[in-house]
């Protein structure tokens, strides 16, 4: 796994019907030991569940900030 980390996603600004299509879109483009880094304004725990949901053990989650103001996630895609 290279857990290359070279993409940011801040949705802070995006309007919240776009939010997780765009961050699907990104998910899926990774090759397997990549991820990108989530930056938003609540706690993503619903997209988590999404996640689990449509994408199974293909993902990795991590949290590398908890709020209040900002939460920022590394979401990576499994080999």
């Amino acid at each position: 796994m290279t857990t290359d980390t070279t993409t940011t996603v801040d949705v802070r600004d995006i309007i919240p019907r776009e939010r997780h299509p765009l961050i699907f879109g990104t998910f899926d483009k990774l090759v397997p030991g990549d991820a990108f880094l989530l930056v938003n304004d609540h706690d993503p725990k619903p997209l988590y569940y999404q996640f689990q949901a449509e994408r199974g053990a293909s993902f990795a989650w991590d949290y590398l900030e908890s709020g209040p103001e900002v939460w920022k996630v590394r979401i990576a895609k499994s080999a």
